[in-house]
């Protein structure tokens, strides 16, 4: 997990290097499903993963997919003007809308703290939020963007964890990935549109373009083992820590570095977060001696 901590600002990195170089954020993203497919598909061979799946799990894998897609457009068009810890802050106020959609699609029961700790957590972001809003404009939301369709991304990927492979699901969705990116470049090519006017990269374009791509398929590979060996309630507070990372690596690349508003909106997500997850853990042994 904190492998996953350390490579996935890389990844944020990488795009942000890409886009400012001058590629469209579409493109960003149809390399990230590209390469991402090409990287894994050694280790679904190695593995000799069954690579069939039923047309239930194909739907919801391409479902899973646009979720993505989305999520990954809307981050990389916030990094592309506004730093990336900055940018890492606001999605992360994605745990609490997971919890309200969780509540919501399947029943789960959210008691009145939890839904206090969501709102301090929406609060915080808005920290970090308004003086983004005031130096970059209305782009700032973008993030906030990347919250909601990652919170649909994670419902998903819950509702077919069981019937598939961890590996092969995100194989699967990287290939499902391409499969709608690369259609979506070829129609908007030459249309003047500039985040999906595709270019041809030139220089350092593919160092940047292959960095999305390899970190993102590290980075998940980590996550995935992490979720193998130990459950989320566990890892889940170190997931804060790449929020430390990105800082770190958006001063030592970009010379960026949050103000004392953004600070204090990434104290209270922090602190939101870490809260909701102590409550998850207090009902989940209560659960358990119910049960015992």
């Amino acid at each position: 997990m904190l492998a996953f901590c350390v490579l996935a600002p890389l990844l944020d990195v990488s795009a942000k290097l890409a886009a400012e170089a001058g590629v469209p954020v579409g493109q960003i993203t149809t390399a990230r499903f590209i390469l991402q497919g090409l990287l894994m598909l050694p280790v679904v061979l190695v593995m000799r993963l069954q690579w069939a799946v039923s047309p239930r799990i194909a739907f919801m894998v391409t479902l899973r997919a646009i979720w993505l897609i989305l999520s990954t457009y809307s981050f990389v068009s916030g990094i592309a003007v506004m730093p990336v810890a900055d940018a890492l802050a606001i999605a992360f106020v994605e745990p609490f809308i997971l919890l309200i959609l969780g509540s919501t699609i399947f029943g789960d029961q959210v008691g009145p703290r939890r839904i206090g700790a969501c709102i301090v957590g929406f609060c915080g972001a808005l920290l970090v939020i308004q003086p983004s809003l005031a130096v970059f404009g209305w782009v700032a939301l973008w993030p906030l963007g990347t919250a909601f369709f990652f919170a649909f991304y994670m419902l998903t990927t819950r509702a077919m964890s069981a019937h598939i492979h961890p590996v092969t699901m995100q194989m699967h969705t990287s290939l499902a990935g391409a499969a709608i990116c690369l259609p979506l470049l070829w129609i908007f090519d030459g249309s003047g549109i500039a985040s999906l006017d595709a270019i041809t990269p030139s220089g350092l374009m593919w160092l940047w373009l292959f960095g999305v791509g390899f970190w993102a398929a590290l980075s998940h590979i980590c996550m995935t083992y992490a979720l193998k060996f130990a459950p989320s309630a566990t890892l889940a507070p170190l997931h804060y820590f790449e929020i430390v990372i990105a800082v770190a690596l958006g001063y030592a690349v970009f010379g960026d570095f949050p103000n004392r508003m953004t600070w204090a909106g990434i104290t209270v997500i922090v602190a939101s977060g870490l809260y909701l997850i102590h409550r998850e853990r207090i009902n989940a042994r209560a659960r358990r001696a119910t049960i015992a």
